[in-house]
């Protein structure tokens, strides 16, 4: 015969301070958890939204990421021409030769600046990419020394605001826009003319990369085989989707370091749930012993302090859930080994993240209740009762 759940129940509201205490422990160390998959979510949601399904990035051979890769812009005339590169309404190529550098900005999180990407292109790139510039700015302009920030770049730059000046390369740039690219890590850039920002580093001759565009799906892989097998190229094409996956990699540390700081509190929350167990399991051996009187058997005790266990801990893992809610949204920012540069992203506390939470609170409820659990069904009858 089992012990009815509402007797569970009823201790936990009896023993209201250990309760509290011991869900708060559990409920914060599910709270580091759901906000380290947050974390990671939003960078892979960024990077999951960038690029096109029928875009690659065409960068020198053996190069893992566009800022150390070198692309002659004698290969760009001839790789543009290739027959499988789509045409815009205007009947250019869109093929996009692409300069990327670095510059330091103050951000609201470091005064004394932090990195940032300064993308020139041309404007068959910015048509590639779709960004749509927000109402109050304009696209920069040919022949102008203007440049536009992504949106995550204005809300965390304060220098990097419609009609101000930002310095690099040669002097300074007017900001003239601030443009959206849905989710992607474009909003964490900054974009110019190729023409301009090239001679302020020196690179009229070269680019970092290509962007190009397949006519449709079926050409993509012939395009790509084309362009890696021209010995006159010298390059690497990959998928535009795939480069981009491939840049997650900059949240594996941090992703690390949460899971590690979370197993670290796991291990004290669940010596927090075996106390209150214990102690629980000391103050109730009267109670333990008219249960067994009443024809309780130990299998059936043991389960009803193994459910209270659970019960505190899915009490602990809904309390985690509800203090890691108030990120969801938050933009912060994070660097990337391939760019060194800032990326911006959202946390995004995801159901999917709330439930691991939760599963993983149970996990650390009943580690801390198994052998408390234990513990009382092994009481002998007469000890219990003779237990004050």
């Amino acid at each position: 015969m089992a012990i009815p759940i509402a007797y569970n129940l009823r201790n936990l509201v009896v023993r209201k301070t250990t309760t509290v205490m011991t869900a708060v422990g559990i409920g914060l160390t599910v709270a580091v958890l759901v906000a380290d998959m947050a974390l990671v979510e939003g960078l892979r949601t960024a990077f999951k939204a960038t690029g096109n399904p029928l875009q690659l990035v065409v960068m020198r051979k053996g190069s893992n990421a566009e800022l150390n890769s070198t692309v002659t812009r004698e290969a760009f005339q001839i790789m543009k021409v290739e027959p499988r590169i789509a045409v815009n309404d205007a009947r250019e190529p869109m093929a996009s030769p692409e300069i990327l550098t670095v510059v330091n900005l103050p951000s609201v999180d470091s005064p004394t600046g932090m990195n940032l990407t300064v993308r020139a292109l041309s404007q068959v790139g910015v048509e590639m990419r779709g960004a749509k510039i927000q109402p109050g700015g304009r696209w920069f302009q040919s022949g102008q020394r203007e440049i536009v920030v992504g949106k995550s770049v204005a809300k965390r730059y304060p220098n990097a605001q419609p009609g101000k000046r930002v310095r690099f390369g040669r002097g300074e740039w007017e900001v003239v826009g601030v443009f959206d690219a849905g989710d992607s890590a474009f909003n964490s850039e900054i974009w110019g003319e190729l023409n301009q920002i090239g001679p302020d580093f020196n690179r009229q001759d070269t680019v970092n990369s290509v962007l190009v565009r397949a006519t449709d799906s079926a050409s993509l892989q012939a395009l790509k085989n084309s362009l890696n097998d021209d010995r006159r190229l010298g390059v690497d094409a990959m998928p535009e989707r795939e480069y981009y996956d491939q840049q997650t990699s900059s949240g594996a540390p941090l992703q690390i370091f949460g899971l590690l700081v979370a197993v670290i509190m796991a291990v004290g929350s669940s010596f927090a749930a075996m106390n209150t167990m214990y102690a629980a399991v000391a103050r109730r051996a009267k109670e333990i012993g008219t249960l067994r009187v009443l024809g309780f058997s130990r299998g059936s005790i043991m389960l009803s302090f193994l459910i209270e266990s659970l019960l505190l801990a899915l009490i602990g893992g809904v309390l985690g859930c509800l203090l890691a809610l108030p990120i969801n949204g938050v933009t912060t920012g994070v660097g990337s080994f391939a760019t060194f540069s800032e990326i911006a992203f959202d946390f995004r506390v995801s159901p999917g993240g709330m439930l691991a939470g939760i599963i993983f609170a149970l996990v650390v409820g009943a580690i801390g209740g198994l052998f408390p659990a234990g513990s009382a069904a092994r009481k002998e009858i007469l000890t219990a009762l003779r237990e004050i």
